[in-house]
This record gives C-alpha cells, structure tokens and sequence, in this order.
C-alpha cells in the first residue's frame, strides 16, 4: 500500500495522434501512476479507429475504417522485426513464439502493434504504478503472454472478468457475453486501495431485528466455541461461557448496547447494517451494468465503456493527484472519470471525432469546475490544417474533416469510410422557439479547390433535407461568384423573433473561425441543442482510500 501522491504540477492533456511516437516523444520514464487502455480489438463490433504510424504512411497493423480485422502485410513484418531486433530479450522471443504458432495473420498483426506500445506502457509507468489492460477473450491469452514478457510473470495481479451484457443469444456455443481486464504491477509494491459492493438481499435479509431508532440488526455468535487460537471463560451476568471476547470487550460492548440477551440464556452481538463496509471485491464484476439505449451517460460511441467500471479501476489503483494516462481514450470515460475523482490524466485517440467528443463530454459533465488542459496535435492555424488534410490520401482528408466540424460543434453526418462525397458532412442542431423540435443547419467541408458550384450544390442539399440553414466550411477564401450564389439563398428569420436575420447559407473559411468569426446561428437566449449527445453533469468527488461501489 502506498500513501497518497501530493498534487503535482502536470498539466492535463489531450493528444491527437498515434499514441506510439506521442508516449515516446512526450511522456516521461516513470510519469504515470495507472495506465488503462482498451485497444481495438473486438470481434463482434465495428468502430472507426485507424493507426497511423510516424512517417505518415498507412500502417498494415491498423483498423481499418468499420473494419476491425488487423491486417499483416510488409509494414507489420517491418514492425515485427523492430521489436525483436531492437526489444526486450523476453519480448522478442515470445513474439518469435507467437508467429511460429499463429503464423502471418490478423491476430499476429494485432500483437505485432501492441507489443512496442507495451513497451512504452512499462516505461512511461511508474514504480508503485498499476496497468489494466480491457480486452476481448478472443485476444486476451496473446495479450498476458506479451504483458508477462514486458512487466514479468510475477507482477500479474488479476485477471478480471466483466459481465458486460446479461444475456448473448447464440445458437453454436455459450452466449459471448464477457470481456477480460488484466491487472499488472510494475513492481511488488503497488496502490491498493480495497473497494467494496454492496451486500445482496439474502445478506440483508439476515438483519431482522430493529432497535427504537429504526436501525437494523443482526445477532452473532459470542462464543469461542470450536474455534482455534482459545477464548476466555468467565461469568458474565449470571451466564458462564467460553467466550471470544475478554472481560472488558464484554462490558464495552454492553455499555453501547450491542449485547443481545436472548430469551434461552443466551448473549449474542448485535451488528447494524449501516456499519457494514460491503463485500470485498472480486475479480468477477458482474455488478456493473454496460451502457444501454436509456443510459443517461450514453454518448453514441460505439465502444463506451461505464463509468463506474472505471471508477472501480481508478479508485482501487490511484490516489488523489495521481496521473492516470488512457492511451486508446476514443469517447474519454477515464479521462472523465479521473477528472472527476481528482486525477490528473493524460488521454491520446487517433482521430479527431474522439478528440471532439471529449472535449464537449468535459465541458458538459464539469463546466467551471473543468480542470485546466491542454489539446495536443490538433491544427492551430490554417497552413497546419492545411498539412492535416494532405496526410495520406483519404485518411488525412477524413480527419481534417472530423476536426473541422469539431470546431463548430458539428455532428459528423456520415461514417468515416472511403468513397463517393455524399454533400452532407455534418450538421449542428439548434432551438430558436420553445416547440422542443430541434433545428438544424447541414455542414459541407471542403480543403481543396471550391467554386460556385459548390454552393450552388449545396442550396439543393439544404432543400432537400428540409434544413434551415447550410453551412460550408473551407481553407479557401470563398470566391465573389461563391459569395452571390450563397446571397441568393436569402435569409432565415425565426418565427418566435421576426426581427432576427440570419443568411440561409454561410461560408466560413478555417482562419475565420480559428480567429473566432464563427458562423451565426440562432439561439436567441436559448441553449443550443447538443450536437453531441449531452453528458450528464458531474460533480468533482473526494475519493476515500475505502469506497462502496
């Protein structure tokens, strides 16, 4: 057990990037305090997370959009001989292991990325540091294989099971319907702080007597009867026993009337449920509930996890003021999390949309209280978004694009894949009367060449999605053509505020809105609809080194 870590001077971060070359060029030896990371891999699901590696070229061991599969090619051959040329001795043999077992397949070309990436886990962690490691079982065995070369066999703490849903049909074997998380220290001294669940009704039900106040009982043995290690055999009003409390532990106990004396002679303790700290607990979670379609933490990402399974985590394996660093953060839940139990952290995600995602989920669940961060990657002015769009192809487009609507609080309005451009790619809900149907205003991103057309096109779009408003967003200075095309659209006045104009079709160009000239939409002293799901509000907890969950 370690004491708690005092509040230091680090600075919250969000990095956007390939979370490889960003642990290695900007986090510290022995910086972090718990590590939870939560890679892609999941069998049963599609999600959008794609790997880039550092000379910008599209990695083979990558997720490729809506596609889950890692694929091996001559990148991931590249990749595999690094880490045994140039790895731990224990590591590149037991990579060695694997491909002679698996071959040159997709769960290979998983291993063959995670295993550098573990290497920097191990380092950026501290001594008294933990690692928790959320996997599917169709991985986890590779998985402890590799953390046991990297941390040591002996640093394994636990493997945890999690029932993530309650029910899995399937008709060719035993319902799926668990993931693991593998608990390992970077040393034999470790955090621990011991958590609890609550009792379940059986145990309750045990406490049937109730005192004046109202408080429940229940009775228990007072006799050392049958125990080893002796007792103490005494009389004790009018009652002689072998006792396992001495004489004056007995007269304790009955000066604040937690002695029961019961109708046959005898004396039993009476211990209240209100005292009971809960059960210890275990490495089977199957008390905390996935996010479902009613979950008012439910934000959309297709892979969120619950916070109270973070909670559990962070709570049992750091401190206050310690750094909590979430290397595959995507919707941010332990980044929310550790904010709110007065961590420090540090998240990385490779795309824009995760970035944009918890940027709105942080400022939504803490406002003021936000602690002060920094976004790490992400463009600051045009000639570097510029550079952004131009990054590989189609994937540098795609984030330029994510990170676009991101400065507008735009919703993506389609799945990042390759293929035609479908003219809507986001849009912003908004309210500007009190009927409680939201508004919208569809947004177009374009990084190249733009002309009339193009707005032209997007006055058709805006018709016919039944939008009040149209939005194009551009590194290019609109022409004047592009400028009497959108001025032909007119204007949008709310009903409830005839008085208010606004252009039904905008343009606004990436400098303008870096520089704070955004597009005008209504809201007229109301709130704007949340273009994300809206996170619930949270407050920032004390944590205690004993917590209920």
């Amino acid at each position: 057990m370690t004491t708690p870590t005092p509040p230091s001077s680090h600075t919250n971060k969000l990095y956007f990037g390939d979370n490889l070359p960003i642990m290695r060029e900007h986090i510290p030896d022995e910086s972090v305090d718990l590590i939870y990371l939560d890679p892609p891999f999941n069998s049963n699901a599609t999600y959008n997370v794609l790997f880039r590696e550092h000379d910008s070229s599209e990695s083979a061991a990558q997720i490729q959009a809506f596609d889950d599969t890692w694929h091996w090619s001559t990148d991931a051959e590249w990749h595999y001989q690094q880490v045994v040329t140039t790895g731990p001795r224990k590591l590149a043999d037991m990579l060695q292991a694997m491909r002679t077992f698996l071959g040159q397949n997709d769960m290979m070309a998983y291993l063959t990325m995670m295993a550098p990436r573990m290497v920097e886990l191990h380092r950026v962690l501290k001594p008294t540091g933990s690692i928790y490691l959320h996997c599917d079982p169709t991985a986890s065995h590779y998985l402890k294989l590799l953390m046991d070369a990297v941390f040591g066999p002996t640093r394994f703490r636990n493997e945890i099971t999690w029932k993530r849903t309650t029910a899995h049909s399937d008709s060719t074997r035993y319902g799926a319907n668990t993931d693991i998380i593998l608990f390992y220290s970077k040393s034999d001294e470790w955090a621990w702080n011991p958590q609890y669940r609550e009792y379940d009704e059986k145990y309750k039900a045990r406490f049937r007597y109730k005192d004046p106040d109202g408080r429940v009982w229940a009775d228990y043995d007072l006799t050392a009867k049958g125990l080893s290690g002796g007792g103490y055999t005494y009389e004790y009003k009018g009652i002689t026993s072998y006792w396992r409390v001495p004489t004056e532990t007995m007269e304790q106990l009955d000066e604040e009337g937690r002695l029961h004396f019961t109708k046959n002679g005898g004396i039993r303790r009476k211990r209240y449920l209100d005292e009971q700290q809960g059960r210890p607990a275990q490495a089977l979670w199957e008390d905390i509930d996935p996010i479902n379609s009613q979950a008012a933490e439910r934000l959309g990402y297709p892979t969120q996890k619950p916070e109270a399974l973070l909670e559990r985590i962070i709570s049992a394996s750091s401190n206050e003021g310690d750094v909590i660093l979430d290397p595959f953060c995507g919707c941010g839940t332990a980044v929310a999390v550790a904010e709110r139990l007065n961590r420090k952290w540090i998240g990385i995600d490779v795309t824009h949309l995760a970035i944009s995602l918890m940027r709105s989920r942080l400022r939504d669940s803490f406002g003021d209280d936000l602690s002060d961060y920094e976004v790490v990657g992400s463009p600051a002015d045009a000639e570097s978004a510029r550079a952004l769009s131009l990054e590989g192809g189609n994937t540098g487009r795609y984030q330029f694009e994510y990170w676009a609507l991101g400065l507008v609080e735009a919703r993506p309005a389609r799945d990042m894949k390759k293929g035609a451009d479908a003219g809507i790619d986001g849009y912003i809900n908004f309210f500007d009367d009190n009927s409680g149907k939201a508004k919208s205003v569809i947004v177009q991103v374009k990084s190249g060449q733009v002309g009339r057309n193009v707005i032209a096109t997007l006055k058709g779009d805006m018709e016919r999605e039944k939008a009040e408003m149209s939005l194009l967003i551009t590194l290019r200075p609109p022409t004047k053509p592009m400028l009497d095309e959108a001025a032909s659209a007119g204007f949008y006045t709310p009903e409830a505020y005839p008085d208010r104009q606004f252009p039904r079709v905008q343009i606004a160009t990436i400098e303008d809105i870096l520089n704070g000239n955004g597009p005008a939409i209504p809201q007229l002293g109301l709130s704007q609809a949340p273009t994300f799901r809206r996170a619930p509000r949270r407050r920032r907890t004390d944590s205690t080194s004993q917590r209920m969950l």
